[in-house]
């Protein structure tokens, strides 16, 4: 273990063996930060937040801070990071705003510099958060989404499984799983790289193409374009998008106007 001196840390801070805190950072009372994990200089974590093993803050950081929400009245919520997350340089994560609630983070995720999660954000695994992205509160992010710089989403949007999100996208519909949209917040093709990338067969991404083209190149409205999927019978992939859609209640996003 490796605390700089000039580090400010509560004796009510629960800190594992192998963890590394550099100079002026500021631990409060009530965190945990488990073994391994490495705080840069000036960090700041506050009070009920929970940090993963092996995870990386960055500089100025600020980890687990009062909700940006008028509604909240102090209560005790809470900020849950998971392990092998690399959290950037002026990075921001705020805690719950409900009492008893949280902002969960989970595995291996990389959140790049000046990014901003806020209350109540569920964040899945192996994402990719770029530079000065910002999610408003109670947004959802599943497996292996990338969010490019600049973008701004929506309260309560959901971004299904495997989507890319272009640069300086305005997102407030959810993101179907395996779609790219651009940043008017039009879909405009299937995330094919970032498929491949993830490793899913050559059947499954045939599928997945499929599926896109009765979603969104049939002319058929949402309710009758799932029952169609669902007649096709195209595999556990496109099974978990039917799911997302039938779970949607801010509506999709629509399609980009080809000419």
């Amino acid at each position: 273990m490796s605390i700089h001196p000039t580090a400010v840390i509560s004796p009510k801070a629960e800190i594992a063996p192998g963890v590394n805190i550099g100079p002026y950072a500021v631990i409060e009372e009530e965190v945990t930060i488990r073994e391994r994990v490495t705080i840069w200089a000036n960090a700041y974590i506050c009070k009920y937040t929970d940090i993963g093993e092996d995870t990386q803050i960055h500089m100025g950081a600020v980890i687990g801070h009062l909700p940006q929400d008028l509604s909240f009245r102090d209560k005790k919520s809470r900020l849950i990071i998971g392990k092998r997350n690399v959290i950037r340089e002026y990075a921001t994560i705020h805690r719950g705003t409900k009492e008893g609630s949280a902002t969960v983070v989970g595995d291996d995720n990389f959140i790049m510099g000046f990014a901003h999660i806020a209350h109540n954000c569920k964040i899945e695994n192996h994402v990719v958060i770029a530079n000065a992205a910002a999610l408003s509160g109670y947004v959802e992010v599943g497996d292996r989404v990338f969010i490019s710089g600049y973008t701004t989403i929506h309260q309560f949007v959901r971004i299904g499984t495997i989507a890319m999100i272009a640069g300086q996208a305005r997102v407030a519909q959810d993101v179907p799983p395996y779609m790219l949209l651009k940043g008017d917040g039009t879909i405009y093709s299937p995330n094919i790289v970032g498929l491949r990338r993830a490793g899913l067969s050559q059947e499954a991404r045939r599928n997945i193409k499929k599926a896109y083209k009765i979603l969104y190149r049939s002319g058929l409205n949402l309710p009758n374009a799932i029952a169609e999927l669902e007649k096709a019978h195209l595999g556990t992939e496109v099974q978990h998008l039917i799911d997302f859609l039938r779970g949607s209640k801010r509506g999709i996003a629509p399609h980009i106007k080809r000419k």
